[in-house]
């Protein structure tokens, strides 16, 4: 068997490589549809679909990188000559569909790579022992957003273009029955031997600018998508009512352990009325949080849903404290509301006073299970027990 390719038919490695990579993206387009499918409840189906993803993504990375080999291969052979020159426009589609798989190949598995490293606490991992993120991506709910919509459409243009190269093949075997399978099939002997016809890489560099331009439409149309969307509302930041301090500007941040990984997140909508002597340095605190304004990453929908936050049913979260002098900082002590249910909490904070204008910045750390947060998720595999809130404000004196 002969490894190179000739003018005639291709050679034992690219077949093995393009037999290899086909049955990989048919898996993962497969395993991607098939995770996005799965419910999203209990902690076993939440578990499950960790798996497919992981399993997904791991196929992704196995394409990207033979992809990666297909290519450097083939830029040292020579390619088999077309059975019908005469045939300029079919020539030119086939070329056209052929560039814009192998652009594909490689686009496909590199943004969902880097879909994997923007997304804030990714919870499926890569299942392989080197590094789980592309270095110089932040993990940036937002970017995620956009590789993600990119992500999500490529794979139906990847999906319409091998049908594309699935009914040319055919029309070969059927219809034309010329041989040409044979090329790419296991006795490439049975290839005819293609006509001469004057070399000309006009149509391969307009070919490649072909396939170029179909990705680069495909990115534009998942941009104008993601542009549809309704955006992420601004943090609103409320006074409850006359109080002593307004607050100007500020987040109210959250952070849980999603299968490992720490995912973060924040409440858009907040308000708060403060009491506080600076002589004393004692007052209090009222807060109430629109608990629908979480945005939580890819996990946002489920933290809201009736397994945990349960948004629908218990829409705010509320903390009223008195605030007192703790060391050199202070501590807001009393009574967390979430999901329905009260439970004592205490807030730890730094206070900066510059005249009449506060900066507060405090961390405290509670347990999902005191208020029946994810009861069904009895361990820390999946969701973690340690939710972390952390506070950073500036407020004025009224």
């Amino acid at each position: 068997m002969q490894a190179s390719n000739s003018t005639r038919a291709y050679g034992w490695v690219a077949r093995l490589f393009h037999w290899s990579i086909a049955v990989l993206i048919l898996a993962a387009i497969v395993l991607g549809l098939y995770a996005g499918s799965l419910p999203h409840g209990t902690q076993e189906q939440m578990q499950a679909v960790f798996s497919a993803f992981s399993t997904h993504k791991t196929v992704g990375i196995a394409v990207l990188l033979l992809a990666a080999l297909r290519i450097l291969w083939t830029l040292t052979q020579k390619k088999p000559r077309p059975l019908h020159p005469g045939r300029r426009l079919e020539t030119l589609l086939a070329d056209v569909v052929h560039w814009a798989l192998w652009i594909g190949m490689v686009i496909m598995p590199l943004t969902g790579w880097l879909l994997h490293s923007a997304a804030p606490g990714e919870f499926s991992r890569i299942l392989w022992p080197l590094a789980q993120r592309l270095p110089g991506v932040p993990e940036d709910a937002a970017l995620a957003e956009r590789f993600a919509a990119f992500h999500e459409l490529g794979w139906w243009v990847l999906a319409g273009l091998i049908a594309l190269h699935v009914a040319g093949a055919l029309k070969h075997a059927l219809i034309d029955r010329d041989g040409t399978m044979a090329r790419m099939a296991g006795d490439p002997g049975r290839a005819p031997e293609p006509p001469a016809a004057p070399a000309s890489m006009l149509p391969h560099v307009l070919a490649a600018l072909a396939g170029l331009a179909i990705w680069g439409a495909t990115a534009a149309v998942s941009a104008t998508l993601g542009a549809e969307e309704e955006p992420a509302p601004a943090a609103q930041i409320g006074q409850a009512a006359a109080s002593g301090w307004a607050v100007q500007q500020g987040s109210l941040g959250i952070e849980v352990k999603q299968a490992g990984s720490t995912v973060a997140g924040q409440f858009g909508t907040w308000e708060a009325r403060i009491d506080y002597d600076p002589d004393s340095r004692t007052g209090h605190v009222a807060a109430t949080v629109d608990i629908t304004s979480l945005a939580l990453g890819s996990v946002s929908d489920s933290a809201k849903g009736p397994d945990f936050l349960n948004a629908a049913a218990h829409p705010t979260a509320t903390f009223d404290a008195d605030i007192r002098p703790e060391g050199e900082g202070h501590v807001a002590r009393g009574q967390l509301t979430i999901a329905g249910k009260s439970v004592e909490a205490a807030l730890p904070f730094d206070l900066v006073l510059d005249g009449d204008t506060a900066t507060a910045k405090g961390r405290m750390q509670v347990d999902r299970r005191d208020f029946g947060i994810g009861a069904g998720y009895a361990d820390e595999s999946t969701v973690g027990f340690a939710v972390g809130i952390s506070v950073d404000l500036t407020a004025k004196r009224q």
